[in-house]
Parts: C-alpha cells; sequence; structure tokens
C-alpha cells in the first residue's frame, strides 16, 4: 500500500500548525479524561477512618450541609389541617413529596473543570427566581469533592445560607418584634434542617422548643411521627433525618439556598415565610466510598402572634403551613428517615408522577401524590 496521501485525506505536513497543535492538546486531554483515577490520599483516609469508626461502634461528627446521586424513587403527599383555639383560624398544610432522581446528561460541549466565576458564591438569594439554574458539569460528587456537578457548589454553607432581610414595623408591629420573629424562624429551620443531631435521627428538642405549645393538634403530631413514623404520621415533614446506620454525612457542610420575608400578620402579629432548600452529601454507613445527595426543599408559614389579643405562648411561633419536597428518597419507606438511592441501587419502582429539577427555586411546589422523577442531584 503507498504512503503516499490520497487527495480526501491531507497529511500532518499539509495541516497548519495551529489545527494540529489544537489537535494534540485535544487527544491528550481525552486520554487524560479516559484514564481510570484511583482515589486520592483524602479520600482513602476518609474511609479508612470511617472503617476503624465502625469496628469501635462509634458514630461520625454532625454535619452542617450536604450533596448528590443519578436515579433513584420518590415518595407521595397529602395535605392535613388543623385548627387553632385562638378566636382566629390558624391552618397547618402539610405537603410531602419526594422525588425520584434519574441520571444527569453527560456534558456535551466538553466544558471539563468549572471556571472560577462558575465556582465563586452566589450573592444571597433576595428576590424569587426567575428560572432554575443553569446546567452544570456532569462531574460524580466524590469524598472529596461532594458538590462536584451540582448547582449547589456556589451555595452558601449551612446557616451561613439563611440570611435575614432588614428588619422593620409592619403596621402595629414594631421594628423589634418583626426582628424576632425572623430570629425565631431562622432557629427553627437550623435545628430542624441543619442541627447534626437532627440529621443524624436523633429527636429534634431544639426545633420543637420555638413551636407553640398551645396550638393544638401540631406538637401532639410532630412527636408521634417521632415516637411511631408512618405513612400517616412522617416526621420527614419538619425535619431532616437520616438512619444512622444506613447513611453518613461527607464532610460536615450542608448547602443552603433561599430566602425569608414578612408581613402583617392576622393575629396582630407577624407573619413570615422562609423558603429554603438544602443539600445533603451522603455515602452507605457500610464503608462504601459512592457519594450521592438528597435534596429538601421547604417553605415554612408562621406568626409571631400578640399574647396580649391571643391565647398564645410569648416568643413561640404558631404554624400556619408547612410544605416540603424532597428529591433522592425512597418512596414507600415510612420509618420517619430519608432514605437516598446510589448511582448502583437497584431501581424496582417505576415513577409515575412528574420530573421535576429540584434545584430550580422558582417554580411553587408539586403537591401531587405519585411517585416522580428529578433532572439532576
Amino acid at each position: 500500500m503507498s504512503d503516499k496521501p490520497s487527495d480526501d485525506h491531507p497529511s500532518a505536513s499539509e495541516i497548519p500548525d495551529d489545527v494540529w497543535e489544537q489537535f494534540t492538546r485535544d487527544t491528550e486531554r481525552d486520554i487524560r479524561g479516559s484514564a481510570p483515577k484511583e482515589p486520592s490520599a483524602r479520600a482513602r483516609m476518609v474511609t479508612e477512618r470511617l472503617r476503624l469508626q465502625e469496628e469501635r461502634g462509634e458514630t461520625p461528627p454532625g454535619w452542617r450541609t450536604g450533596p448528590l446521586p443519578p436515579e433513584a424513587n420518590r415518595r407521595a403527599g397529602r395535605r392535613r389541617t388543623l385548627w387553632t383555639v385562638l378566636g382566629v383560624t390558624v391552618a397547618v398544610a402539610v405537603a410531602v413529596v419526594a422525588l425520584k432522581p434519574s441520571l444527569l446528561p453527560g456534558d456535551p460541549f466538553g466544558t471539563g473543570e468549572p471556571g472560577a466565576a462558575e465556582a465563586s458564591p452566589l450573592p444571597a438569594e433576595t428576590a424569587a427566581p426567575t428560572a432554575a439554574p443553569g446546567a452544570s458539569d456532569a462531574e460524580t460528587p466524590t469524598l472529596d469533592q461532594p458538590f462536584a456537578g451540582s448547582p449547589a457548589l456556589r451555595w452558601a454553607d449551612g446557616e451561613a445560607g439563611i440570611v435575614l432581610p432588614e428588619a422593620k414595623a409592619v403596621g402595629p408591629v414594631s421594628k423589634d418584634r418583626v426582628e424576632q420573629a425572623l430570629k425565631l424562624t431562622k432557629k427553627l429551620l437550623v435545628a430542624a434542617n441543619l442541627d447534626p443531631a437532627t440529621v443524624r435521627g436523633e429527636r429534634p428538642g431544639a426545633a420543637l422548643k420555638v413551636l407553640d405549645p398551645k396550638q393544638p393538634g401540631l406538637l401532639d403530631d410532630l412527636n408521634t411521627a417521632l415516637r411511631s413514623p408512618s405513612d400517616e404520621h412522617d416526621p420527614l415533614t419538619m425535619f431532616s433525618r437520616f438512619d444512622p446506620d444506613e447513611i453518613r454525612p461527607v464532610g460536615d457542610v450542608i448547602k443552603t439556598r433561599g430566602r425569608m420575608t414578612f408581613e402583617k400578620g392576622t393575629h396582630a402579629g407577624v407573619a413570615v415565610r422562609a423558603d429554603y432548600t438544602f443539600v445533603y452529601p451522603v455515602m452507605r454507613a457500610d464503608g462504601s466510598t459512592e457519594v450521592t445527595r438528597t435534596i429538601v426543599r421547604r417553605v415554612l408559614d408562621v406568626e409571631l402572634a400578640d399574647p396580649a389579643r391571643y391565647r398564645v405562648t410569648e416568643g413561640r411561633l404558631t404554624v400556619r403551613k408547612y410544605d416540603e419536597e424532597i428529591g433522592n428518597s425512597a418512596c414507600d419507606v415510612h420509618d420517619g428517615y430519608l432514605h437516598p438511592e446510589f448511582p448502583s441501587s437497584d431501581k424496582d419502582t417505576d415513577p409515575t408522577g412528574p420530573t421535576t429539577d429540584p434545584y430550580d427555586r422558582s417554580r411553587g411546589l408539586d403537591n401531587g401524590d405519585a411517585c416522580g422523577t428529578v433532572t439532576r442531584t
């Protein structure tokens, strides 16, 4: 066979130098990208530490913010209503929606490593977003980088993501009273979703102490859910909890993003609305290094009522409504814990509900009652 190049295939000497150099760089990059990667020294160290802790019967340290998966189950939802005896009705609506994640599509443009601008922290959310976050790269989360490939990479860590608006008087309610309501709402969110003990599945005592014991039904329902969880009484409607025998946090960060607003309440007080999304990176408790993420969005309406006019407890919040949506948790398990699925998990539940982006904070919560899917985790 002749070595002479054909008219259709020019030789290297006929290709311009800049084109040939670009081809060489792209080839080297593709070879590096496809080469198998060994776990980093830190990943090996974390795995060994967890193995030794398991042998000693110790639990790992708590977390404060979290990460992601690719295909899993989702849960059903319902709405319940409770009434106060304040002379003014207070509804507590609970919508439980857990979503099933699907495989995140690969990066069709080969963008590779995120740039410095992409990884820079986002400013605090001060208004409702108008669209979902842009597409992220298709990186797989690891022990070293549990938020890789997630929009939450740029979110604030834990409590730093709950930024209170500037307090102002509303009608007859003073600025100080508004500030108290905002701080109590933040305390409830932190204790229910970020406190390491709560996330490890322990009793969320600090969160319960923020709620008014004079509001009929609410604390009774929550205590029943914590004591004897079931489909009807599920603590996940208010608290983010994982079974420590099944799941462990990856690192000590839970990513948080959202906003808080306030207005004049219906009980001569101040009403606060909190809308926040929490992203939890997790691994199996058996020492596997596979990482996934569970995403929980909560919308909470509370009021700090006037104790001089209504039968309420001073310094405690009355809950008017609470809704949540959970991405990447088993649909058919009602034991009071989140049960994330991993990329290697067997998928034995077919989704019947809508497909949802759990990072899209521009949409309202889906109050459907069927198992669905999420587009990414």
